[in-house]
Order: C-alpha cells, then structure tokens, then sequence
C-alpha cells in the first residue's frame, strides 16, 4: 500500500459514495486507475466492504453504554464471539487487556433494554460479573475501518 492508497482510502472513510472520477481529482489519477487500485486492496483485504454510517437517534437508539465483562476461568474469542453475536444490540465487541476479559458496545432503546441486554450477557455459565458505563452524551466519532 503507498500513499496514493492511503488517500484513497480516506477519500472512501470520509465519503464512500463518491465517484472514482471525484476520488481521482483528489489524488491526481484518472477514474479508471482510481477503481483499478480499489479493486486490488479489496482482492488484498485492505478494503472489507462498504458501508453505511446512520444517526443512532433516528433508528430509536436512544441509550447506550460500554459493559465489561468478566469471566470465571478461561474462555475462548471464539466462544466470545458466538456468545455475543448473538445479541443484536451488542454493536461492537472487543477482548481486552486489563482487569476485564472483554468490552461491549451496547446500543438500546431505552435503559430496561439495556438492563435486559446485560442480564442476557450474564446468562453465559462462566460470566462472574458485569461493569457497565452509560454514555451520558455523543462528543464526536470518528470514522474507521472495521
């Protein structure tokens, strides 16, 4: 990956819509060579996919809160994740190091979803106990890549 890459692909983090030809004027290459190069880091993995970014509030999502969890003994990430996954309000998952074994994002419509989601994360056998912050206000995000 060179540096036309790496401006590419901010072109593509700031507005994935736009055009090979408005991408091209922003690096100095023609579209064609601007999808050509798009193309060979999705065949390398660098580029997973497009997406799109949504206002948590206009889907109803009005509360949210980063749990960590911790568990008794061993557990694998794969086991993690199945586990997790599972939830569909749990919109990020992270393992950690640190105190806490793993770290959730939870996106909710209110707190008793948010009381539901966690007490559902505390049904797995070898969860010991939970530590949960509630964001109080959004500051910024940032975009960024899978």
């Amino acid at each position: 990956m060179d540096a036309v890459d790496r401006e590419i692909i901010g072109h593509l983090m700031r507005d994935g819509r736009a055009t090979y030809a408005e991408i091209g004027a922003g690096v100095g290459l023609s579209a064609p060579a601007v999808k050509r190069r798009v193309d060979q880091m999705r065949l390398r993995g660098q580029i997973t996919g497009f997406t799109a970014l949504t206002d948590p509030a206009a889907l109803g999502w009005s509360t949210e809160a980063y749990v960590e969890i911790y568990y008794d003994g061993n557990v694998s990430a794969a086991e993690l994740k199945r586990s997790l996954e599972a939830i569909p309000q749990i919109v990020g998952a992270w393992t950690v190091a640190g105190n806490a074994d793993a770290i959730v994002h939870v996106m909710a419509t209110s707190m008793t979803e948010i009381e539901q989601v966690v007490e559902r994360m505390r049904e797995h056998a070898k969860v010991e106990r939970t530590r949960s912050a509630i964001v109080m206000s959004r500051l910024f995000e940032r975009p960024r890549s899978r």
